[in-house]
């Protein structure tokens, strides 16, 4: 610059100096800003942390149906967290549950314990008032949370109504014992039962089973499967189902797939099941549809009943 002054030329514009940028380039950069890194996992599969799914408002409450096993009639439900993202669609629970931070957690817990004390007018207006709805409550949540208070507050005021279900492991619990039968007083005088979830998957003892007021004994997938042709597992069914009868707790199945398995449960003399044979989880307007169209009515045998064929399909990734 300094010899084009001396000879008297005009200085020229260094080539490497940064151009403004196109409306093309714009929106690529915007596009790049925009996108999510922790949409996608390391094996490419769709993820997202809990809690930008609740920042972003993308978590849904869905309901799997539980049908009595005798007269196959719906009565009562297991609310469940979806993530219904933008551009994956409806995300299962393992694509944003792993690595969960205990605030996310807990805030999750309170929302989907707010939205089932809500979603039961939907069920009495279908004439199904008596339907219990559970709710599962994770690690910590149940001594951490002010569960009692929140259900006291949100609570419908009806006289109708038959309380929540909450559905704990022994683990959670037991490391706190103390708190947690003062929880579980509280939530008695609420008209809410307390459910062993996953019975017989971790250290359960009969011991445990009387430290604390459990109603429901929900028997572990695990012990369900092939139940009709695998003797080890129809002997542990059965004397699980007899221990509960023996301590006046309900006995719930879950993760029933077929109708040998179902009809095996009942036979042996477990009240209530749950499963893919009956109906897959679903979002809350397709549940109390479903419900509107059943509600006291049997339902037919379920070899023959597929009516949530149509049900949204999760992403599993694979």
């Amino acid at each position: 610059m300094t010899r084009a002054r001396q000879s008297g030329r005009q200085p020229t514009r260094d080539r490497r100096a940064p151009r403004r940028a196109g409306p093309s380039m714009l929106k690529q950069i915007r596009s790049l800003l925009s996108r999510d890194d922790d949409d996608r996992g390391p094996d490419g599969k769709p993820r997202v942390t809990l809690q930008k799914a609740l920042d972003r408002k993308w978590l849904e409450v869905w309901y799997q149906p539980k049908f009595d096993l005798a007269t196959r009639k719906m009565v009562g439900a297991e609310a469940l967290v979806r993530v219904r993202h933008p551009e994956h669609g409806v995300l299962a629970p393992f694509a944003f549950l792993p690595g969960a931070g205990e605030a996310a957690m807990l805030a999750m817990t309170e929302r989907v314990i707010a939205e089932a004390l809500r979603d039961w007018e939907h069920c009495r207006a279908v004439g199904a008032p008596e339907l219990k709805l559970a709710v599962n409550v994770p690690a910590n949540a149940f001594v951490r949370l002010p569960i009692a208070r929140m259900i006291r507050d949100g609570r419908p005021r009806s006289t109708e109504w038959p309380g929540l279900i909450l559905e704990v492991t022994e683990d959670q619990v037991m490391n706190d014992l103390d708190v947690a039968n003062e929880v579980a007083a509280e939530l008695r005088s609420q008209n809410c039962g307390l459910a062993v979830d996953d019975f017989g998957a971790g250290y359960s003892s009969l011991a445990r089973l009387r430290q604390l007021p459990f109603t429901e004994l929900k028997i572990d997938r695990a012990y369900v499967t092939d139940c009709h042709t695998d003797r080890t597992n129809a002997g542990m069914l059965e004397t699980i189902v007899e221990l509960a009868k023996r301590f006046e707790l309900k006995t719930v199945a879950e993760g029933i797939e077929t109708p040998h398995e179902s009809h095996k449960l009942q036979g042996i003399g477990c009240l209530v099941g749950q499963g893919y044979l009956f109906a897959k989880p679903m979002p809350k307007d397709q549940f109390i549809a479903t419900l509107q169209r059943h509600t006291g009515k049997r339902a037919p045998e379920p070899s023959r009943w597929n009516p949530f064929a149509s049900a949204p399909k999760l992403r599993t990734g694979t």
